[in-house]
């Protein structure tokens, strides 16, 4: 019997054709800019961000930690972000240890946050003052990872974006899933990232590709990042190996991330008939379902033991998240084992 794999879309495995691309890319020394295949994948996602260059890195991770890194001023600059967004809680305190960063969370429904939420605590910092941090980047997350894979409508993003500008802000867009917000809102990407300061896709979510992410900014910022990636051990050699799995995806997996949603929204509901689940399907707009029930941990190892894996997100809470991967059976299966799960119980 096969293993049903909810844990994250990061799970994913490279299909036959992603791995034929990954043998057939053209390659060359990527820190001397002979990379065709690296070259073409920057070029892509610079005009599918609207952006005018992007630079290759292993991870999302790395493309966030860059993106602060460059926006953060030594000396206490203070950067607003939603809650339980991936720089806060996913990437072992980078933004205080690399740049300094003090992280404020502004609240919001879903981990999005409002334009008059923002305002009310950028303009809650002492003008001129020496004794706060100093107010200096504003970060979203598109979708949001742990509130449950939720769309920022491209008009919050405006009006967020808005506040940024009248304060003399800078922006970044965590873009780890912003194709899923692109499929699932028919929102073009550069439209939600055209404006931000820095931007970045992640290909190893629902894309599939086994490595890798793409950071864009203005010519002078994605030159400025090249000496952090350098500085950080992210430049490579012969990386057209793994760049050549990205453009496949942005080629070919795109699209279809709308069954990874029809497949979210088939789990939810199917969960929320259960007594043992809190769960509101009308939340589940992309692919990531989150629904709390009395123990996390423990009904995670029951799933596991039924064959199917999600992950536990505290005491309360699991994250079940759909991909490429896991098709209209595994979905079944997984419903299965929760029902047979909650039976016992």
């Amino acid at each position: 019997m096969s293993f049903v794999d909810l844990y994250s879309d990061t799970q994913t495995r490279p299909t036959h054709a992603m791995r034929a691309a990954i043998a057939a890319a053209e390659v060359g020394d990527e820190q001397r800019r002979e990379d065709p295949t690296v070259i073409a994948l920057e070029e892509r996602v610079a005009e599918l961000l609207g952006q005018e260059a992007a630079v290759f890195l292993p991870s999302g991770t790395m493309c966030n930690e860059i993106a602060i890194r460059l926006h953060i001023r030594p000396g206490g600059d203070e950067m607003f972000i939603g809650g339980q967004a991936h720089p806060l809680v996913a990437e072992a305190g980078g933004p205080a240890f690399l740049s300094g960063a003090v992280m404020t969370v502004v609240g919001g429904d879903g981990g999005r946050f409002t334009a008059e939420a923002l305002d009310e605590v950028v303009t809650s910092r002492p003008v001129g003052g020496r004794y706060a941090p100093r107010p200096r980047l504003v970060s979203v997350e598109q979708t949001t990872n742990l509130p449950g894979g939720r769309v920022w409508p491209l008009e919050q993003v405006e009006a967020v974006l808005a506040v940024v500008s009248a304060h003399g802000l800078r922006s970044h867009l965590d873009g780890a899933r912003l194709m899923n917000a692109v499929v699932a809102s028919g929102v073009a990407a550069a439209e939600f990232a055209g404006r931000f300061d820095s931007a970045w896709i992640d290909f190893t979510k629902g894309l599939g590709a086994p490595v890798g992410a793409c950071l864009a900014g203005s010519e002078e910022l994605i030159s400025e990042a090249w000496r952090y990636k350098q500085m950080l051990g992210g430049a490579m050699r012969q990386s057209g190996i793994i760049a050549a799995a990205g453009l496949y995806a942005l080629e070919h997996h795109v699209d279809r991330l709308a069954d990874d949603h029809a497949g979210a929204a088939r789990l939810a509901a199917g969960l929320a008939e259960l007594d043992l689940v809190d769960l509101d399907p009308s939340t589940v707009e992309t692919n990531i379902v989150v629904f709390g029930v009395p123990d996390a941990p423990a009904f995670c190892a029951a799933m596991q033991r039924e064959g199917v894996r999600m992950g536990s997100l505290d005491a309360r809470r699991v994250r079940a998240v759909t991909h490429l991967d896991v098709d209209d059976a595994g979905i079944e299966r997984a419903l299965d084992a929760a029902r047979a799960v909650a039976a016992r119980v």
